[in-house]
């Protein structure tokens, strides 16, 4: 395997020691420092000895008196590498020296922000039962149809579609596929210059934003809402306001005058989970044009219903040029491709497009290419009627769930998704549940961090997209027994 020289290793200045030690002195400082590839060779005799202005039979020497010390190993037709031990004894070493790391103190001083992290532990997976939201069951993920896709992305034919600088364009065949596959069955057409894809729908929202922000005015919310949305509007710099839910939605009289934009998630309210009517989503349009705002629709798991079909989406019903519509591929296909789009009219994504580029350009190519390969061969439309059918039968073996063991809470009124939202009467604290709860394998979202002044903690969020049907049951009567000590 050929290995290019590093550029560090230089011998060290006025040294007492041969040119050998010189070399051995070098050689192990870098093992040390851990700057060497433990799976790479070290540079050849020739490569080194002519870097370092030194005979090869010096470093022939160096490298075979390393390999005494038990610091390299010599491998046939292959080289010098550092010793198995020796990375082994780096690698712990490097763990123990982190913490000490941490101790150095930062040179900066942040102030407190207002941004809510995710609450959730990284290795939320090892627990039992992980009732948390934005998770999916890898278990249904056509990894064949995937690899069938990428295995045609990564073909000369196609390189130099996704190889080469797109500037601030986007994928013309994925757009063609959302047109043709996803925003149709949602009732919106659009042209392609009225199309934005996305790092998912978090970036969408923080794209939006921040051109908006320099209108000065505030941004409305759904009051429990989407802090990822309550994320991305304080971090582009806008002020704003929380407006009550009920059980149809956001509630449009309760819109002050004076917003800009207006932030909603009609077909699944977030976290809640009510559906907007069709009268109230009217209303709501109708509010727009009389206060002078923007909606912006997070449709947020429109696809998921089970009771009931699917509403008609706000921006379907927009004449007026005042719907931004935002998806999102994370629940349907993957959250970890992060791929999402807006739909809006084309002066907004012209503007939107500009603030993307500033901010990473465009979306890697070739995963727009795979993407849209997945829909185009069919395996998008074959999956999606899959996870239906599977999260179907999960929305009814949960719902059974809680009516046989937390009826002493109320719950709204959910017609699909993939969760619940269940609420404790007054004095009630559900944080604190979910710190039991955790104790003993099972992860609950806390309903106060939804909340813009986060000061409700009677309520909580059951996910239940990744916890298999046959363990929903055991997981919910957990959770009972834990919500009866605290009431």
């Amino acid at each position: 395997m050929a290995s290019a020289t590093p550029k560090f290793l230089k011998l060290p200045e006025n040294s007492p020691l041969s040119l050998r030690d010189q070399i051995c002195e070098m050689i192990s400082a870098a093992i040390t420092s851990e700057s060497l590839a433990h799976d790479r060779p070290l540079p050849s005799c020739r490569d080194l000895a002519e870097q370092l202005g030194v005979s090869r039979n010096t470093v022939f020497a160096a490298y075979n008196r390393l390999v005494d010390l038990e610091l390299l190993v010599s491998r046939d037709r292959s080289g010098y590498f550092v010793a198995p031990q020796t990375a082994a004894l780096q690698k712990a070493q490097s763990r123990e020296n982190q913490n000490a790391c941490q101790a150095v103190p930062c040179p900066v001083t942040f102030q407190p922000g207002n941004l809510m992290p995710v609450v959730n532990p990284l290795d939320w997976h090892k627990y039992p039962y992980p009732f948390i939201y934005n998770q999916i069951d890898p278990d249904l993920f056509p990894v064949d149809g995937w690899r069938e896709c990428t295995r045609q992305a990564l073909g000369r034919k196609q390189m130099p579609v996704w190889a080469s600088d797109s500037v601030e364009s986007d994928s013309p065949r994925l757009i063609q596929q959302l047109r043709q596959r996803l925003l149709n069955t949602r009732g919106i057409y659009a042209d392609d210059d009225e199309i934005l894809i996305t790092l998912g729908s978090q970036n969408a929202l923080y794209i939006l934003g921040t051109i908006f922000a320099r209108s000065g005015k505030p941004i409305a919310l759904e009051d429990p809402g989407f802090f990822g949305a309550r994320n991305a509007f304080r971090l582009a710099g806008s002020e704003l306001i929380g407006v009550e839910v009920d059980d149809d939605g956001i509630v449009p009289d309760s819109i002050p005058a004076g917003c800009q934009l207006v932030f909603t998630t009609p077909s699944h309210q977030f976290p809640t989970m009510v559906t907007m009517s069709q009268k109230r989503r009217e209303t709501l349009l109708e509010a727009a044009v009389v206060k002078d705002f923007l909606i912006i629709e997070d449709d947020y798991e429109a696809e998921m219903n089970y009771v009931a079909a699917s509403s008609p989406s706000m921006r379907a019903m927009d004449r007026t040029g005042r719907v931004i519509y935002v998806g999102s591929l994370s629940k349907t296909v993957s959250p970890g491709i992060r791929l999402g789009f807006i739909v809006a009219h084309r002066d907004i994504i012209r503007q939107a497009r500009i603030a993307r580029g500033v901010m990473m350009r465009h979306p890697p190519t070739i995963v727009q290419e795979i993407v849209a390969l997945f829909f185009q061969l069919g395996h998008y439309d074959s999956h999606l009627r899959n996870i239906e059918r599977r999260y179907n039968k999960r929305w009814h073996a949960m719902n059974r769930a809680i009516t046989r063991h937390l009826d002493m809470l109320r719950r709204t009124d959910s017609k699909g998704g993939t969760s619940f939202w269940l609420t404790g009467p007054q004095g009630f604290d559900a944080s604190e549940l979910a710190l039991r709860l955790r104790s003993r394998g099972v992860l609950v979202d806390r309903g106060q961090d939804y909340y813009l002044s986060m000061n409700d903690r009677r309520s909580f969020r059951l996910g239940f997209a990744y916890v298999p049907v046959s363990k929903l049951d055991a997981g919910v009567e957990i959770i009972a027994a834990e919500v009866k000590k605290l009431l």
